[in-house]
């Protein structure tokens, strides 16, 4: 029986992989066989990662402490995976940040530092693996996590640099597969709904949030833990040649209705 989600022999890097939905995520790869390098900013949760993977499903898997929002750190820790693995063949940019203010208390320091993360710390891993592995090898997948605040607003929880951001990553991801589609290289985005991580599990549990949720969620629930790891599988699987460009909300309808 064919297994079209199999990664055997692959390298996959996952930024934002020291808890949640990175972890998660590293871990569906590394059931299909792929090799992790995690990357985050803190390497002792790094460590503890890597060695959790490797224990559990048998695969390599190394962590890098990296800034994404630091050029040199991103195109060294590139540098770093390609010396020990000799390829990169996946990209899952989900490392973010997410402050919640009303717009018009928001500072310019706000703004920026959330576009810096999630819009231009995303570009810069991709630059990098796209100039030293994906481009020369003529092969990749990119798939980059967005929000399905970056397809909506919300009266809910006031974000506006973070929809800002999200909705940048939506329409890069487009650019992105427009320019490298040719090239052997796919990109692609998840835009995830409500599942809960250390940014949004104090806002998840509130009442009033709950509430909330059930009336605007034709599922009426939160996502689960691994609900999210189909979606990374399908998109990072050789056999998805032909999806490039595709904004992939997994967020039980709400941008359905």
């Amino acid at each position: 029986m064919k297994n079209y989600f199999d990664l055997t022999g692959q390298v996959a890097l996952i930024t934002g992989c020291s808890t949640g939905l990175g972890v998660q995520m590293a871990k569906a790869l590394a059931g299909q066989g792929a090799k992790i390098a995690a990357i985050a900013r803190r390497q002792s949760m790094l460590d503890a990662v890597a060695a959790e993977i490797t224990g559990e499903f048998g695969v390599e898997a190394v962590g890098i402490s990296c800034d994404i929002t630091d050029t040199a750190s991103v195109d060294r820790t590139v540098a770093a995976i390609m010396e020990r693995f000799g390829r990169l063949d996946i990209l899952i940019n989900n490392a973010g940040t997410g402050g919640v203010a009303p717009a018009e208390q928001i500072t310019d320091e706000q703004f920026a530092n959330e576009l810096n993360i999630d819009l231009f710390g995303s570009f810069k891993v991709a630059r990098a693996a796209a100039n030293q592995a994906m481009l020369p090898a003529g092969y990749g997948r990119i798939i980059n996590i967005a929000s399905m605040y970056g397809l909506v607003g919300n009266k809910t929880a006031p974000c506006t640099p973070y929809h800002a951001a999200k909705g940048g990553v939506v329409n890069m991801t487009r650019a992105l597969a427009a320019e490298w589609g040719a090239k052997g290289i796919t990109v692609n985005a998840i835009c995830p709904g409500y599942f809960y991580t250390p940014l949004t599990e104090e806002t998840l549990n509130s009442e009033f949030f709950q509430n909330y949720a059930k009336q605007m969620i034709p599922l009426g629930r939160y996502g689960n833990e691994g609900e999210l790891d189909t979606a990374a599988l399908f998109l990072a699987s050789p056999m998805s040649a032909y999806v490039n460009g595709v904004i992939l909300p997994v967020d039980g309808g709400y941008t359905a209705m």
